[in-house]
């Protein structure tokens, strides 16, 4: 049986609602699951009036929506959360940004009544929400609250590299700050476990250092690594998990590593996602791990530039929404071999 998955519009001033069009019409998707967008019929609207095609599945208020056993098709749920026309693509806007945290909300909403499998949300604009009023700095600190998760980390994940990050959207004069033996613990238990569901076997892990040369025992730094990394992985090891650390941030990235290791666990955001997006950007998945619900993404942004053009590429979220299937299957059945 196919699960039932959430996807988001995202801001509507961005890519999303086109890509979320194109993946309620996609036939791998279709095969895989039952697709519920949540967003909005009026910027469907504005979107066939430049020549994009009808959702081409049904269409039902939040009312009828609520009222709807487990959706077996297509389904579309208008939140009606930004009127008619009032979307200039490329724009930045409060009211989208409210709009996207109102699509969010609802499918999180659903998530936790067990209505939906998992969520897959379309780019959002932090600027956006901020201008709305909304005191996040992105998906992952949403799902995190409002689903009240203990703890939580942001995977990418590909099937050529997955890295998790310690930390994620702060300075990078607030990152040594914010480590702590038990936080890059955490982190190595939520990657090992995910990925022990998507390769279907024990993965093998390596975490970077923060300094330059993994601190040079003490000469760059505070002695992060000494403080935090290593006592981490030491206590990760006495716990089952395959892993390494911590290792130079410029070398851990090298084809021969990347050969060794199924999963990095970084220190902050950029020293994950530079190399991730080098590597896999075009199909790489952003996994909120920790949750008690299901929750992947696009790894790319708002696009504001190409927005309702019509050459967005698709195929970062039509990964989402597989990893998403894959993640919902029971955890009796292996990924690996499914």
């Amino acid at each position: 049986m196919r699960p039932v998955i959430g996807i988001t519009m995202g801001d509507p001033a961005g890519v999303g609602p086109e890509l979320c069009l194109r993946a309620l019409r996609e036939p791998s998707v279709l095969d895989k699951c039952v697709p519920v967008m949540f967003g909005d019929a009026a910027v469907l609207d504005q979107l066939r009036q430049r020549g994009f095609p009808e959702p081409g599945c049904q269409v039902l208020t939040l009312a009828e929506w609520e009222r709807q056993g487990v959706a077996q098709q297509p389904v579309v749920v208008d939140c009606a959360a930004i009127g008619s026309g009032q979307v200039e693509p490329g724009r930045l806007s409060a009211a989208c940004g409210r709009a996207a945290y109102t699509y969010i909300d609802h499918a999180i909403r659903a998530a936790l009544a067990g209505r939906i499998a998992g969520v897959v949300t379309a780019p959002i604009n932090k600027e956006a929400l901020r201008l709305a009023g909304v005191d996040f700095p992105g998906h992952t600190e949403i799902f995190t609250v409002r689903t009240g998760a203990k703890r939580t980390c942001m995977m990418l994940w590909s099937e050529t590299m997955a890295v998790s990050m310690v930390t994620v959207h702060v300075g990078y004069a607030d990152v040594p700050k914010l480590l702590s033996v038990e936080r890059v613990l955490d982190v190595i238990e939520l990657t090992a476990e995910a990925l022990a569901r998507l390769l279907g076997r024990q993965p093998r892990l390596a975490v970077c250092g923060l300094n330059p040369h993994a601190g040079e025992h003490g000469l760059f730094g505070q002695r992060e690594e000494e403080r935090f990394i290593e006592p981490a992985v030491s206590e990760a090891r006495k716990r089952g998990i395959a892993v390494e650390g911590p290792l130079p941030p410029d070398a851990a990235f090298t084809p021969n590593m990347r050969k060794r290791f199924d999963g990095y666990v970084t220190l902050y955001h950029d020293q994950g996602h530079i190399p991730f997006k080098m590597l896999a950007f075009e199909t790489g998945v952003n996994i909120t791990l920790g949750l008690p619900i299901i929750r992947t993404s696009v790894d790319h942004g708002t696009a504001f530039d190409i927005a309702w053009k019509g050459v967005a590429d698709p195929r970062s979220l039509f990964a989402a929404i597989d990893v998403a299937t894959r993640l919902a299957r029971p955890k009796s059945t292996s990924p690996a071999s499914a």
